[in-house]
């Protein structure tokens, strides 16, 4: 099932140059992935600092893959040192209701239809 993978950075001041060189890196190796769509980083739009890049990704477990690659995890540390604080990372998967029955994920209440998406 198609994964979105978000991943937030905050840049320390004045590191941007080289944080932006490894991102740029990090997602050259990312492209090479098994599963891998795309990405895009966004920058928030009241604190250029403030890091979003969204992946897309075939499976859930392309993007686990990817996030326990160890090329993935030295660059990573590489831009943690650039960072205010650790990365955070969330993943959303767009499925319809059956499949995350099946995945075991809880039922949705009775009066929802599983079928409509």
């Amino acid at each position: 099932m198609l994964t979105k993978a978000y991943i937030k950075r905050q840049i320390k001041e004045g590191k941007e140059k080289k944080f932006f060189e490894l991102l740029k890196r990090l997602r050259a190796e990312a492209m090479h992935q098994k599963g891998y769509i795309s990405g895009e980083t966004l920058i928030d739009t009241d604190n250029a600092l403030n890091i979003m890049v969204v992946g897309s990704w075939q499976r859930l477990e392309d993007w686990k893959s990817w996030k326990d690659n160890p090329t993935r995890k030295e660059i990573d540390s590489l831009l943690e040192e650039l960072q205010v604080e650790p990365t955070a990372y969330e993943s959303y998967a767009f499925s319809k209701y059956r499949v995350y029955v099946k995945s075991g994920f809880p039922r949705p209440p009775s009066s929802v239809d599983p079928t409509v998406a």
